[in-house]
């Protein structure tokens, strides 16, 4: 528990000070490009652990609490400027070069995440495409005639060429009244069009995914009964379970799958159980004490093994792969479905059609830097694309206190000629600093119900 911990917190900070140092990188390089001068660039706020002045006067620095940066310009609004530093200050620019330098956060970040994914189709990506399992009958799914076997090869506009393709496409469907499906026959390429009636979607993130929750089962290879391992120092190696153990009976009931196995063995924390197994052609009958750990609500039991799974057919597995301009189209136009995507959130969020129970905080996104960490740099670079498309829309949402609010505000000035009053500028930045804080309270609290 406490090296996941770390090891999330790690990946957390990590994750979080690249994609801040991106984002300031971006305010920080158009402002010099413009003229203007930059007195600081932070990735952090708090006591300086590291700082180093360039021959620009421009201190770069490190700070203790890594939960974000800033870049600081000269600005008269700010301090005294001398006469002679007047035409450096940010400030005095106009409107057109402010507004480059405030957009340019944002869109280094949507930059940034295209060239992570750029780099992911460049090592490869392993995934399976999404054929169906099963289609319980009485599911939207069922009542559509999806039928097991297909693949779904389409959903309204945008190919799916794997399972996250469709879970993207059916998030962005929260709300609506139909969703189109293309789907295909694998063996045959026979092509089926559906359509599935979502007036009655129940959809709760916090219970279900999107696909299980329309009746799609993805395909998986069969779990078998058979020992793949057996973990050291665990029930099933103390009473003797060996790799290649076929588990045929618990107590004497015959089991077919390995689900019977599970939920069987959950049910008996702590107590003896009779197992039988095929073993090199013989029937072996060993006694077993459970273990016991805390599940989700109560003690559990667990043996300790891990079952074979048959290999996934050669023709339900492919890589995404590209050569550098391949690559970079990919990264691109997945970059691209992502902030259209990020968007239609926060107005599904506005319309109710989305639940505030939804959102996000830090606990989540250190939970996911973790957990994609772990899984390898491919995925963790396919996580900081999409927290760095996430943290630039974000901000460019229109409250005061974001680069947004800052670009409402020029706009303004660029088509009345004159700038916002300060006055109203101030009520503006204390109304979106509350709304802000609102949001990041519930975002917390979301977490911690979730731990």
């Amino acid at each position: 528990m406490i090296l996941s911990f770390l090891w999330s917190l790690l990946f957390f900070v990590i994750a979080l000070g690249l994609l801040v140092a991106v984002h300031e990188w971006g305010h920080f390089i158009v402002a010099r490009w413009c003229g203007v001068k930059v007195q600081r660039f932070s990735i952090g706020f708090g006591k300086a652990f590291w700082r180093r002045t360039d021959r620009h006067g421009t201190e770069f620095v490190l700070a203790v609490i890594p939960l974000g940066g800033y870049v600081k310009m000269l600005d008269e609004r700010v301090e005294q400027v001398s006469e002679a530093e007047l035409p450096k200050a940010f400030n005095r620019q106009s409107v057109y070069k402010r507004i480059a330098i405030i957009a340019a956060g944002p869109l280094t970040n949507f930059i940034f995440a295209v060239f992570a994914l750029m780099l992911m189709y460049m090592l490869g990506v392993e995934t399976v495409k999404p054929v169906v399992g099963d289609v319980p009958k009485e599911s939207i799914a069922g009542r559509a005639f999806v039928q097991p076997g297909m693949q779904i090869t389409r959903i309204a506009d945008h190919d799916t060429l794997d399972w996250e393709a469709v879970n993207l496409e059916l998030i962005s469907h929260i709300g609506k009244d139909m969703m189109q499906v293309e789907a295909i026959w694998p063996e045959s390429g026979q092509k089926v069009d559906l359509t599935l009636d979502l007036r009655d979607w129940q959809f709760d993130p916090e219970k279900d995914s999107a696909l299980l929750s329309l009746g799609l089962v993805p395909y998986r290879p069969e779990v078998t009964t058979r020992i793949a391992q057996v973990a050291d120092d665990s029930p099933a190696k103390a009473a003797g379970l060996k790799v290649n153990d076929k588990i045929v009976q618990l107590d004497g009931t015959p089991v077919q799958n390995w689900e019977q196995i599970v939920d069987r063995i959950a049910a008996r924390p702590n107590q003896m159980m009779n197992i039988s197994l095929q073993r090199d052609g013989y029937l072996v009958t060993l006694d077993v004490r459970v273990g016991q750990r805390q599940g989700q609500d109560s003690q559990q039991g667990y043996l300790g093994v891990v079952p074979y799974v048959e290999p996934w057919p050669d023709s339900y597995r492919f890589s995404h792969e590209y050569g550098p301009v391949g690559a970079f189209i990919q990264g691109a136009q997945k970059t691209w479905r992502w902030m259209v995507l990020s968007v239609e959130m926060i107005g599904k969020l506005i319309s109710g059609d989305v639940s505030v129970k939804n959102l996000s905080g830090p606990i989540s996104i250190a939970q996911g830097a973790g957990a994609s960490a772990g899984f390898g740099l491919v995925y963790f670079l396919s996580f900081l694309a999409l927290i760095s498309v996430n943290l630039g829309i974000i901000n460019l949402l229109p409250l005061p206190v974001l680069d947004g609010g800052h670009l409402l505000y020029y706009f303004i000035e660029l088509l009345t000629g004159r700038p916002v009053p300060e006055s109203v500028q101030e009520i503006g930045f204390r109304i979106g600093g509350a709304l802000l804080l609102l949001l990041m309270t519930i975002a917390i609290v979301n977490d911690i119900t979730r731990l």
